[in-house]
């Protein structure tokens, strides 16, 4: 990872509203970047043992929908990462997925850029999307609900 990626990451945090960020590779490079008040702090990469799994950290508790969690129970499609938020590949091509739509596993259900890098998410879970709880081009960070599924 190189200065220009760096600071690309600490821009998005500031873009987001995010005051702390963490982020493995599957080469074991890890780095953590935390702001206080308006300076970025860099602490130094510590490289640790690959991990096999890794785990989003379980989204702040937040109330309503407009904040992208929903108050109806169901199964949620969260977002595996800090980015930006699309519902198509591209303007004029189809949403991915819209209400009502039936899913399984595989099912990619929208993109999330991050650092001009376009990762597809998949679904995950079987299921109906019943609720999109994001709007195309809202920033999103690591464990935000993307879509409650029955």
């Amino acid at each position: 990872m190189d200065m220009k990626q760096i600071k690309e990451m600490m821009a998005a945090m500031e873009k987001a509203g995010l005051k702390k960020m963490r982020i493995k590779d599957e080469k074991g490079f890890e780095i953590e970047l935390e702001r206080h008040s308006e300076v970025s702090h860099l602490p130094p990469p510590k490289h640790h043992e690959p991990h096999h799994h890794f785990a989003p950290p379980p989204p702040p508790p937040r109330a309503g929908a407009e904040e992208g969690i929903s108050a109806e129970p169901g199964n949620f499609v969260s977002s595996p990462m800090v980015g930006t938020y699309y519902s198509a590949p591209s303007p004029d091509d189809p949403l991915y997925v819209k209400v009502g739509d039936t899913v399984d596993e595989e099912t990619v259900v929208c993109i999330i850029e991050a650092m001009k890098v376009m990762n597809e998410v998949k679904s995950g879970k079987k299921g109906r999307i019943v609720e999109i709880l994001v709007n195309n081009a809202d920033p999103v960070e690591f464990g935000t609900h993307l879509f409650r599924v029955e």
